[in-house]
């Protein structure tokens, strides 16, 4: 099984003859439209051009920095994958002339999918519009295969559901955690984890290894764009958290996790 950081929460993972994409986002900016909102820093670590045959994309929630329609459709017509995504998703896609979409709930198995892919809760809302709040759920991932479990969190708050989810579907491997968008706190808190909260999820999941997520790419909240990478060093070190347990990466670099050790 191999993982790639392609940015933000894009991850390209590989194994066996499937290649799946999570949140896969290649618009220069995330928003709703080309000629404002947050523009991308840094370019994918992938470009489009040089994917892998894609067969699966799961999508987890519909915020423009996870849910990139224009993204979505290049990898329809270019691929026709298979996508999983959180209930009341779907209409969003298929009007958009993207699919076939799965709709699943949380603890719920994708039926249909190539690997095992379960949804798991966040602490999190839903929007695209003024209109449209908490209509379509959100949450996070726990793919399984070759003998591994990853987790990708999704953005979300710090909160219980991480002790539940190591409860029920542990042990995790490696665990793709948001550290990112998090200023101010008073308004942030409880929609997006800071590095130390972060950390403590980590240790809630008692993930083998953590790799950390969603920031250096879109500017979305106040904090400097390479702040939360200094902050999770503290964080790790305040907690006394080995560093290689918890890590960045840089964009477009990939790690193996291989079927016969614990060690990435």
């Amino acid at each position: 099984m191999v993982v790639t950081f392609v940015g933000h929460a894009t991850f390209l993972i590989q194994v066996a003859s499937t290649n799946l994409l999570i949140d896969p986002v290649y618009s220069a900016r995330a928003s709703p439209v080309s000629f404002a909102g947050p523009r991308r820093v840094r370019a994918p670590g992938v470009r489009f051009e040089d994917l892998p045959a894609i067969s699966l994309v799961l999508v987890s929630h519909n915020h423009y920095d996870h849910c990139d329609l224009g993204t979505l459709r290049a990898l329809h017509r270019r691929f026709r994958p298979r996508l999983v995504a959180p209930i009341g998703n779907g209409r969003l896609l298929r009007s958009a002339g993207i699919g076939p979409v799965e709709e699943i709930d949380w603890w719920q198995s994708a039926s249909a999918a190539p690997l095992s892919v379960t949804l798991t809760p966040a602490q999190h809302f839903s929007a695209r519009n003024m209109f449209d709040r908490n209509r379509a759920l959100w949450g996070g991932f726990l793919i399984e295969a070759g003998g591994r479990r990853i987790l990708f969190a999704g953005d979300s708050g710090y909160g219980p559901h991480f002790r539940e989810i190591a409860a029920r579907l542990g042990p995790i491997d490696l665990a793709l955690l948001p550290i990112g968008a998090y200023e101010p706190r008073w308004f942030m808190k409880d929609i997006h984890m800071n590095p130390a909260e972060a950390v403590q999820a980590h240790r809630d999941l008692g993930a083998r290894h953590s790799i950390a997520m969603h920031f250096g790419t879109f500017q979305l909240t106040p904090e400097g764009i390479d702040e939360p990478v200094r902050e999770l060093a503290t964080a790790l070190r305040e907690r006394g958290v080995a560093a290689e347990r918890f890590r960045t990466v840089d964009v477009g670099e990939s790690v193996s996790l291989a079927r016969d050790r614990r060690d990435l």
